[in-house]
């Protein structure tokens, strides 16, 4: 009972948090940059947006949510486009409500699942590889922001950019080596060696078991490696349709508020902002990402006042019309589960097909 009444205190600090950050977001960007700017601006800019550039937001937020569905349907067989669509909502409006919502998402994916017919071994490698992907895609997200500004020639110093290349092909390699090992058992085992000899390197109070790393590595591969093999092309172009679709919205909440500061400086903002949802202090890093993204457009030459009315618009698509989207879905979830039995589609019968 203590633990759940603590969970409930951090929950609530943690929005109330992400609240504060939220409304005092004017005096942090003024005492990050030195920019002045208030919500009367902001206000005002929200004000401008037209109903076309509404709509055209509105498309494509949910064209992402249909692109993150192949992700989902491809994790997990006899899963359906309505199911996907649903269980993502559901899963997202849980995780931004909660400043570790991943785990209560996890959670009530599978009480979902269940309530659709799916086995529990389905589920925990759905959950299994759908983590990896987002995670994978997650540290390609800050190589691909660096690549973008060093093609735009938006480093200028020879020895940053020297660096900035450097550290681009390192992270893809990085990923490229990971990807190798779920995929063939040959790269597992090497990867698992090398990082079995980097651990055992470590102080003898904080090292781990022999063959620690490589018993994890093959583990993971004997829990992903038929969907992984099977589904890994679909997976990853889901994935990256639904990212190029979150960095058009990221495009247009600049354009409509006044500060687009060019496609290569965009895709930059946009893999540094998702970078910031990573922040656990609030539920999704809400009000961090806002902060820091409207940071960075102002260090690409942009007004102050548009910048952070881009920001907390962006957050708008990506956190907080999720809540209730999720709302929504959960209660459809109530409608669906009742169903007949015969409508679904197992996960034993789609893997036959």
């Amino acid at each position: 009972m203590r633990g759940k009444w603590a969970q409930v205190c951090l929950s609530v600090a943690s929005l109330a948090l992400a609240v504060l950050l939220v409304v005092f977001l004017p005096q942090i960007l003024r005492a990050l940059t030195g920019a002045e700017v208030g919500w009367a601006e902001i206000g005002a800019r929200f004000r401008a947006l037209s109903p076309g550039m509404i709509l055209l937001m509105t498309g494509l937020w949910l064209a992402s949510l249909l692109a993150y569905t192949f992700v989902m349907t491809g994790a997990l067989p006899g899963l359906g486009r309505l199911q996907a669509l649903t269980l993502n909502a559901a899963g997202s409006a849980v995780s931004n409500l909660l400043p570790f919502g991943g785990a209560a998402g996890v959670a009530l994916t599978f009480g979902m699942t269940k309530g659709w017919g799916f086995a529990t071994r389905p589920v925990v490698v759905y959950t299994l590889v759908t983590g990896i992907w987002n995670t994978l895609f997650r540290f390609i997200l800050p190589a691909v922001g660096l690549i973008a500004l060093l093609l735009a020639g938006r480093i200028p110093d020879d020895r940053v950019t020297g660096a900035a290349w450097a550290g681009a092909v390192s992270i893809l390699v990085l990923v490229a080596v990971v990807a190798a090992a779920l995929y063939w058992e040959r790269a597992a085992d090497l990867l698992g060696r090398g990082l079995d000899r980097l651990l055992g390197l470590l102080p003898r109070r904080i090292r781990r078991p022999e063959h620690w790393a490589s018993e994890a590595i093959h583990r993971l591969r004997a829990d992903t490696a038929e969907i992984v093999h099977r589904r890994w092309a679909g997976l990853s172009l889901g994935m990256i349709a639904f990212l190029v679709l979150q960095c058009l919205i990221m495009a247009a909440c600049a354009v409509a508020t006044g500060c687009y500061p060019g496609p290569a400086e965009i895709v930059a903002v946009f893999a540094v902002s998702r970078v910031l949802t990573s922040a656990l202090v609030t539920p999704s890093g809400a009000g961090i990402m806002e902060g820091g993204t409207a940071a960075m457009l102002i260090a690409f030459g942009q007004p102050a006042g548009p910048a952070l009315a881009a920001a907390i618009l962006f957050g708008f698509w990506t956190y907080t019309i999720e809540i209730p989207w999720g709302g929504l879905a959960l209660g459809a979830w109530s409608l669906l589960r009742r169903r007949p039995s015969g409508e679904r589609t197992s996960p034993e019968a789609a893997s036959r097909s």
